[in-house]
């Protein structure tokens, strides 16, 4: 048992050992011993808040990829790790500053390497845009998965199933969210209402973007057929997904330390893990096993996305994000397991 786990888990395990070589060899140039401690102990830190923040992640991924061909599976587990981890934890902090701050690439490394504060301030001012682009992208995805016709099992009945009958309500997920993000603009300070709405509103179309490209890649012609033996409408979506989960762990890094290399240290290595943990879930078939997982993990997207909304207006501490997340999969596991045995004593 233990050595099937450690198949799965193998590379992640390697990137570990060479990330914390690398954490600890930085914190020795810049602070000897007690540096090379401390950065230790930040990158395993964030990799465990990365863990935490996405799980949920790995769950929807597995979903996903299991209706993929292995191809584009292939694909999103190799090519996709490199965006996760160069893209979001590298990339995308240094592209919020160039926009942010109006500086050149390379003038957002130099901030990154040599004011790493002013460069944490910097990434704090776009805070609210991309908490509300991330918010209202993720709030769609829950809402899709409960509001749809062809669902067949739910987790809290009376719920879902009311869900489950409206969807024939042409745009109703739409609605919903529109109606959530009028409700914070409300209570936002005026100055920032435009820019949260602009944002949520990009969120909104990015979806709605990634969504028509899907039907349009299921369509039963010539060339929808090709691209969707390729997967490459899931494969977007997924990228999009893993970005929109990576914000609020991106953005709550910068509150352990404002090393950007560092943060993509801790990060990158948390990725892996979610990664591998999607592989291991995929392979073996765990969420047709566990009934209940999946819902748990969409429910825990619909409360990650309310809180991402809630910090456009007050701190909310990562690790109350994280248990939250955890506390859900973790009874949606718990009702599986009930479901499971039940079933077995009324076939016994």
């Amino acid at each position: 048992m233990r050595a099937a786990i450690g198949r799965y888990f193998a590379w992640s395990f390697g990137v570990t050992i060479l990330g914390l070589v690398l954490a600890v060899w930085l914190g020795w140039r810049q602070g000897g011993a007690a540096g090379a401690l401390s950065f230790g102990i930040i990158a395993t830190v964030l990799a465990v808040l990365e863990i935490s923040l996405s799980f949920d992640n790995a769950i929807v991924n597995a979903n996903k990829l299991d209706t993929m061909s292995e191809v584009w599976r292939r694909r999103f587990l190799t090519w996709g790790i490199l965006i996760a981890v160069f893209g979001m934890r590298i990339v995308f902090p240094l592209a919020v500053v160039v926009v942010a701050a109006g500086v050149g690439p390379w003038e957002a490394v130099r901030l990154a390497a040599a004011e790493p504060a002013e460069y944490a301030r910097i990434m704090e001012e776009a805070h609210l845009s991309i908490t509300a682009f991330g918010g209202t992208f993720l709030m769609m995805v829950a809402l899709s998965f409960f509001i749809d016709e062809s669902k067949e099992v739910d987790w809290f009945g009376g719920l879902e199933r009311r869900l489950r009958r409206a969807a024939g309500v042409q745009g109703l997920q739409v609605g919903l969210v529109l109606v959530v993000l009028v409700s914070f603009a409300a209570v936002l300070d005026p100055v920032d209402t435009g820019t949260f709405l602009f944002s949520a509103l990009l969120g909104l179309l990015s979806f709605l973007a990634l969504d028509m490209l899907g039907n349009w890649l299921d369509a039963e012609d010539e060339v929808g057929a090709a691209a969707r033996a390729g997967g490459l409408g899931a494969f977007l979506y997924l990228e999009v997904l893993d970005a929109s989960f990576s914000f609020d762990g991106v953005i709550g890094a910068f509150a352990v330390t404002k090393n950007l290399f560092l943060i993509a240290i801790g990060l990158g290595i948390g990725a892996m893990y979610v990664r591998s943990m999607t592989i291991m879930l995929v392979e073996k078939r765990t969420l047709a096993e566990f009934r209940y997982l999946e819902h748990g993990a969409f429910y825990s997207i619909l409360v990650l996305s309310v809180l991402m909304f809630a910090q456009t207006l007050v701190h909310v501490p990562e690790a109350i994000t994280g248990l939250l997340g955890a506390a859900l999969i973790g009874v949606a596991l718990w009702s599986s397991i009930r479901h499971n045995r039940a079933q077995e004593i009324r076939e016994a």
